[in-house]
């Protein structure tokens, strides 16, 4: 059904969004909010509060406890702070000047959100790509893996993850891109730089990772297939089978990587297929997509306070305070 408009030419807001109203040319931020609006707003800081806290804690946690000083918790620390950010600053963007605000205007406001938004989830993927990589060695070359994969080699993968996808953010600003709709002459253009930006950020990363996992997948039901028909292993060939420890470490990791499949692959193909049509899409649909695609942020915290026992006991501890009483650096966390 169609929104009805008013005696000044403006549609009813409930028609158009519970915060939003329309005069035809533009979305502005309702003088009189909803009921629905105000509860909007306060679950949607409430988020914002629970990402910030959630990565938070585990940054404290890697950086502080010596336990957790290893090269794949340095990748979780990076990826952390990555949605830190987006609870810092995209998530208040988001709030007070959504999706539906960018979706007529052009101004640097929106590209800053904008550019924001692709540097972050760019930086997230590229983390993941590079923690994937860390499981091949660690589950398929065991031997080799401590030499391989070491903090000089993560330090500089974490600085490949933060320049790329800091290139593609700045690269949007001048590229002018938005999420809105293009005039006919600007169209192929918006077509290429919206293409190649997610292909690159995105699709093949993503590609590149479901290939690793899968290959770790075929290397590690074999060794099980060879554990389970071999008795008497010799020292080098236990010492090549993959630990309790490593496996359950790549199953979180792969569990990482498919929830955050699960939130930013409908918003991305989103991306790819809007600019192909002329039809505007709802905004309940475009901002669902959005939060979708935002909450990633928040869950990474919950899955490995849910797979960790030493993640939960460094989260009790800080949320206890107990950090503050002393010097509990030398730890075990169990």
């Amino acid at each position: 059904m169609e929104p009805e408009a008013t005696d000044n030419g403006s549609y009813t807001v409930n028609d158009i969004h519970p915060c939003y109203e329309s005069d035809n040319t533009t979305y502005l931020f309702t003088s009189n909010p909803s009921i629905i609006c105000v509860l909007l707003y306060v679950f949607l800081g409430a988020l914002s509060v629970v990402t910030i806290c959630g990565n938070l804690f585990v940054i404290i946690s890697v950086s502080y406890f010596k336990q957790l000083h290893i090269p794949t918790n340095y990748l979780i620390l990076s990826l952390a702070v990555a949605d830190l950010l987006v609870g810092v600053l995209v998530f208040p963007f988001s709030m007070t000047f959504t999706v539906t605000s960018c979706w007529y205007h052009e101004g640097l406001f929106c590209k800053v959100r904008g550019s924001f938004d692709a540097t972050l989830s760019t930086a997230s993927i590229l983390h993941l790509c590079c923690i994937s990589i860390d499981r091949y060695y660690a589950v398929c070359q065991p031997l080799a893996y401590k030499s391989k994969v070491n903090d000089r080699v993560i330090g500089i993968m974490i600085l490949v993850s933060w320049a790329v996808a800091a290139i593609i953010g700045i690269g949007i600003i001048f590229a002018g891109f938005n999420q809105g709709k293009c005039e006919e002459s600007c169209l192929i253009d918006s077509l290429i730089s919206t293409t190649l930006a997610y292909i690159f950020s995105f699709y093949i990363p993503v590609s590149i990772m479901l290939s690793i996992y899968l290959k770790i997948f075929l290397v590690a039901k074999r060794q099980a297939i060879s554990i389970q028909n071999t008795t008497g292993l010799s020292t080098k060939s236990s010492g090549a089978t993959v630990s309790k420890m490593e496996r359950k470490a790549t199953k979180t990791l792969a569990i990482v990587l498919g929830v955050f499949l699960l939130c930013w692959t409908p918003y991305f193909l989103y991306l790819i297929f809007q600019p192909l049509t002329y039809n505007v899409t709802p905004i309940a649909v475009i901002e669902t997509l959005n939060w979708l695609a935002l909450s990633n942020s928040m869950l990474n915290p919950f899955i490995y306070a849910f797979f960790y026992s030493w993640f939960r006991t460094a989260f009790r501890m800080i949320i206890s305070g107990k950090l503050f009483q002393g010097n509990f650096a030398n730890s075990k966390l169990l």
